[in-house]
């Protein structure tokens, strides 16, 4: 018990249209920032540091994703080998803050000061929430609260009494129930009165209900019709070990788009890597919004990612064509086999500089593709900086005696679980381009965003909104829809009366000519972001309609259209 009450919360109310989302862990996000005292360094508080803000403000983020922080415990299974769990993704108890992560007895004042700093600085507040089951297990798991409250009112059982277990961790929570839809309910309120949070993005969500759709779930309709929570963000995580559900859910719910994540990995390096292609028609899908999937909801209602907490991280894409997790004593047999990564042709470090720099311009092409695409975009902690876990995808454990200063070692994926705060010339780079990226997004895109483009002309300008280009400057016909072998792509986005964006990508292994388009979509032309150069040093070219200018191999340009 608490005497935390519902407080007055001034909050920023960025609009979806606006929003860029961070993905963090409360600890791997300031763990080695030395301008924060030792003593508060991966805690709350050091989330509402001065130094924290300044970075997430640098980038453009608008909300700050952490992943789960209710309290949690380690499974028997991962302890008994050594190891904890670092994710959290093992709640024990729903409202309540994981003290693990505080700096002072107090968690809950601790959280609420650090969610009161980034509301002033601009940025939300969104929280991982996991209530599609508990740290209890399986029949063999522990008997820690629900077990030895009613076991049966409070998980999923077959007609033969057995655990249902649709999240992979034992049990699967009965959130359906009269009094499991009130337990959830109360505790995403606490979290957004009390400690004054600003969404969810729920962890499994389709094991929350037993219906055949979202639209039935008596979960998500009692969300919908709550008068507090309705106001908030609500992200889903469209699917759970039995079924796969993206695009079913109702407004107002926000999905996390794994498709998109897919047809970037795929152009940028999956085809690469296998060493043919299928065309470009579901990267185009995936850049205007992914309307085949959200038809009726608007580009908002998804939320594009390239990686996330599980996966490789974006510096490992390039680096590492296989997993490597045997920090988890598990034999190296956890994790996905399905990545779509590209290590051009060596695993993991190099010092070959060649690949270095090929390796350094796909990372900020796949950023500028990520930013620059309708919908939500979100990025993983330390993407910004090229944070890599040395070939981990499951980087979800950590030694059992994890404390903050841990030495960085391969159990603890060579320290690769937390940011670095002093930079190298690359990592600053790369840093600069996701901020140059963000720039660029919010200055030409805000405004555009909210609905999808039709791609028909519009009888005022007699332009399109959105349109896509050969290497020759015409707009592509089916037979370049249809060439599986094309590794470039052309896209211009009408942002206004007097602009636009031209986005040139060449995924292919060399330089390349792109052609400009004529002089109906734009007077000129300015290059202001070229991921092969610098972006301190980048010199912008001017350029008029139909001129031919060369992009660099695995490399994305972005030109600013402007119309007299």
């Amino acid at each position: 018990m608490t005497d935390h009450h519902v407080r007055e919360i001034h909050r920023p109310l960025t609009s979806w249209t606006s929003t860029l989302i961070y993905e963090a862990h409360v600890q791997g996000l300031t763990a080695k920032n030395h301008e924060i005292p030792q003593e508060e360094r991966g805690t709350y508080k050091a989330l509402g540091h001065p130094s924290t803000i300044a970075h997430l403000q640098h980038l453009g983020v608008t909300a700050l994703e952490l992943l789960p922080i209710h309290s949690y415990v380690t499974e028997p299974g991962i302890w008994h080998r050594g190891r904890k769990n670092h994710w959290g993704y093992n709640a024990i108890a729903f409202s309540a803050p994981h003290a693990e992560y505080a700096a002072t007895n107090d968690p809950i004042s601790e959280l609420q000061g650090a969610v009161d700093r980034l509301h002033e600085a601009g940025i939300e507040v969104y929280l991982d929430v996991v209530y599609n089951h508990s740290a209890e297990g399986g029949v063999g798991g522990p008997t820690l609260s629900f077990k030895g409250i009613d076991n049966k009112a409070w998980y999923r059982q077959d007609s033969n009494g057995n655990y249902v277990n649709v999240t992979g961790c034992g049990n699967t929570l009965s959130a359906s129930s009269p009094h499991g839809v009130r337990h959830i309910i109360d505790s995403l309120r606490w979290w957004v009165e009390v400690i004054g949070v600003d969404g969810f993005r729920f962890d499994l969500t389709t094991a929350l209900f037993t219906s055949g759709s979202a639209f039935n779930s008596s979960l998500l309709a009692a969300i919908e019709s709550d008068s507090v929570l309705r106001n908030f963000k609500m992200i889903a995580e469209p699917w759970d070990v039995s079924r796969y559900s993206l695009g079913d859910f109702p407004h107002p719910y926000r999905e996390w788009n794994d498709r998109y994540r897919d047809s970037v990995r795929q152009f940028w390096l999956g085809d690469l890597a296998r060493g043919y292609g299928e065309g470009v028609s579901d990267l185009a899908s995936s850049i205007s919004g992914s309307s085949d999937i959200f038809y009726y909801r608007g580009p908002t209602s998804s939320i594009n990612f390239v990686t996330a907490h599980d996966g490789f991280t974006l510096a490992d894409l390039v680096m590492y064509q296989s997993k490597h997790n045997e920090s988890n004593e598990e034999e190296n047999q956890d994790g996905s086999n399905e990545n779509r990564s590209w290590n051009l042709g060596v695993e993991g470090p190099t010092n070959d500089d060649e690949i270095n720099r090929l390796r350094h311009s796909l990372k900020k092409s796949i950023m500028a593709t990520l930013m620059l695409s309708a919908g939500v975009p979100m990025i993983s902690m330390g993407d910004e900086i090229s944070r890599t876990q040395h070939g981990s995808n499951n980087s979800y454990s950590m030694p059992r005696d994890m404390r903050v200063d841990i030495p960085d070692s391969p159990e603890t994926f060579m320290g690769g679980w937390a940011n670095k705060w002093e930079l190298n010339e690359d990592e600053a780079d790369m840093r600069e381009a996701v901020s140059e990226l963000s720039r660029i997004r919010k200055t030409y895109l805000a405004d555009i965003a909210a609905e999808f483009f039709t791609g028909r002309v519009d009888l005022g300008t007699q332009r399109k909104d959105i349109a896509w280009f050969s290497l020759g400057g015409h707009e592509m016909t089916d037979e370049h829809w249809g060439d599986g072998d094309k590794r470039s792509l052309t896209v211009f986005i009408d942002a206004g009366p007097d602009r636009g964006l031209l986005l040139l990508l060449n995924s292919s292994a060399v330089e390349t000519l792109f052609t400009l388009p004529d002089s109906k979509w734009g007077s000129s032309y300015r290059r202001i972001f070229d991921a092969a150069s610098s972006v301190m040093l980048h010199e912008p070219q001017i350029q008029l309609p139909e001129v031919k200018v060369t992009v660099a191999p695995h490399c994305a340009q972005v030109w600013l259209v402007t119309r007299q």
